[in-house]
């Protein structure tokens, strides 16, 4: 510990006794971080929720060095531009869940709210809606410090001595869709309300996940009463949920999404907002207004390039996916003796595989063994046979492995039709998903016949919905249907029931269904 009077003001300090006792770090690698006089640290908070990459990465100082030394820095104000800057634009557009994505760069988070909330109420007035100017956000939300973060904080410490804010601005519990929409109606009946910003997982106000269906309750407020829905995904992203943007994970759509932290991994400061088509459109038209905004640093090159270098390195390591096997690697030691769930097979499986790889095999073994003699669906039961089976393999149990091998053959036939039924069923839910989603429909005239002479249905998916896990853990793989996946989608479609989707085409007989920009394809 430093014990010299310091000259550098610590942001978050009482530098009464900080002054003193400065704990100086000298370096760091992976995980680690060292003090001066080489006491080793682990570093738990991964710095302050942004060295996502972990420390040392020499390819992310190689590439701002190497940038560096051909254009270290420049203005991106007006038509200036560079290459970096726009590579990451279009690179985060890409990542980002749909199309029409457009990234205005900035120095940090703080500054991607700033940007957000400025855009939601210049939007609007852009449009010739003026009057909305109101800005809901959450109790227990952190959105820096800035004067609009300031102004939304739902920290009411952070907000404390600073006299008054934006005025236009409240607050609503965290975890209440009624009071959201109390607060909507407060406002004119909603008129006035420009935006509503909201954390995926709420980070500094205290580590609260979204109840289930609370953010795809306040995104369905926010195109109710047409005020812009903000996803502040600064801490939430970049792998910290297992997707790029935390806001994946809900199916969420929002209109903006900031970001900072991960996209660097803290190695250079850049943030910014991931703003959609609706929200850009007015002003990337021929005649549209300027956005009269941003920051000095905006569209850094050598910044660009690091977080360019970053990507890379998560794309490459498979990262995002290996966060979401580390948490069903914990959840596997949490969960609940005999639950039935998919969920529940899916971390057994994934618990499996992350100690095999290990060389724990004896482990691996007892996880799935967790589920002997319980009566599985057909799909899990292959699924878990399958690895039990690869495991005693990977120990050198051969004679135990063939066993298994040979009970899952057997098992084959019985399975065959089950897993027909799941198809069709997992197919059912996927469109009647899109329903509710706004997807859209043909039926050719005259229409293509399938080998059994029906006529075929084409479901063009408003975004690709991969017949995946997170498909099958919400349906149950026994003799399941198309009216099973409508009763368990059914609270949330506004549109045409499954079990009517021949008479959505128009069709009053039964139709073979093609589902596009699926991974599979099922009929019904």
């Amino acid at each position: 510990m430093s014990q010299t009077d310091s000259k550098f003001w610590h942001p978050f300090a009482a530098m009464g006794s900080v002054r003193r006792g400065e704990l100086v770090l000298s370096r760091a690698e992976d995980i680690w971080v060292w003090d001066e006089a080489g006491k080793r640290y682990l570093d738990g908070t991964a710095a302050l929720w942004y060295a996502n990459v972990g420390h040392g990465r020499a390819e992310i100082a190689d590439a701002a060095a190497a940038q560096m030394r051909d254009l270290a820095a420049y203005s991106a104000f007006g038509d200036f531009s560079n290459r970096p800057a726009m590579d990451l634009a279009e690179r985060l557009s890409d990542l980002a869940p749909g199309d029409g994505w457009r990234a205005f760069l900035a120095s940090g988070g703080g500054d991607g709210v700033d940007t957000a909330l400025k855009l939601a109420r210049r939007y609007f007035a852009a449009i010739g809606e003026p009057d909305r100017l109101h800005v809901i956000s959450r109790t227990s939300g952190y959105h820096g410090t800035h004067g609009w973060g300031t102004a939304v904080s739902g920290i009411p410490v952070n907000r404390e001595g600073f006299g008054p804010m934006v005025k236009e601005t409240s607050q609503v519990p965290h975890d209440s869709l009624e009071a959201l929409e109390a607060a909507f109606e407060e406002q004119d009946g909603g008129a006035r309300v420009a935006a509503v910003i909201a954390e995926p997982v709420i980070g500094a106000g205290g580590l609260y996940p979204p109840v289930p269906g609370y953010l795809e309750g306040v995104q369905a407020l926010c195109r109710k009463y047409g005020a812009l829905f903000i996803a502040d995904s600064v801490i939430s992203g970049f792998g910290r949920l297992g997707t790029w943007f935390g806001v994946e994970r809900f199916g969420l759509e929002p209109d903006m999404i900031v970001f900072a932290k991960g996209v660097t991994s803290g190695y250079l400061p850049l943030g910014g907002v991931m703003v959609n088509a609706r929200v850009s459109e007015p002003f990337f038209a021929e005649d549209g207004p300027i956005f009269k905004h941003g920051v000095t640093y905006a569209g850094h090159p050598t910044c660009c390039a690091a977080a360019l270098a970053n990507l890379d390195i998560l794309e490459r390591e498979g990262l995002l996916d290996n966060a979401q096997a580390l948490e069903a690697y914990r959840q596997v030691f949490e969960i609940k003796k005999g639950t039935g769930s998919a969920t529940y097979f899916r971390t057994l499986q994934t618990a499996a595989q992350l100690l095999n790889r290990e060389g724990r095999h004896a482990e691996a073994e007892a996880v799935l063994r967790k589920v002997d003699g319980k009566d599985l669906p057909g799909s899990w039961r292959g699924t878990l046979t399958l690895a039990l089976a690869e495991t005693q393999k990977a120990a050198g149990k051969k004679k135990e492995a063939a066993a298994t091998y040979q009970a899952l053959a057997s098992d084959e036939k019985a399975q065959a039709k089950d897993r027909q039924a799941a198809k069709n069923a997992l197919a059912g839910l996927a469109v009647a998903r899109d329903i509710a989603r706004g997807g859209g429909r043909s039926f050719p005239h005259p229409p293509d016949r399938d080998a059994h002479g029906l006529p075929v249905a084409i479901w063009t998916l408003s975004q690709p919905v991969p017949m995946s896990e997170t498909l099958i853990s919400e349906m149950p793989l026994s003799r399941s249907s198309i009216e099973e996946a409508h009763a368990r989608i059914a609270p949330h479609i506004r549109r045409t029931p499954v079990w009517t989707l021949p008479q959505a085409f128009g069709h009053d007989g039964p139709v073979s269904l093609k589902l596009e920009f699926l991974q599979h394809s099922g009929s019904f």
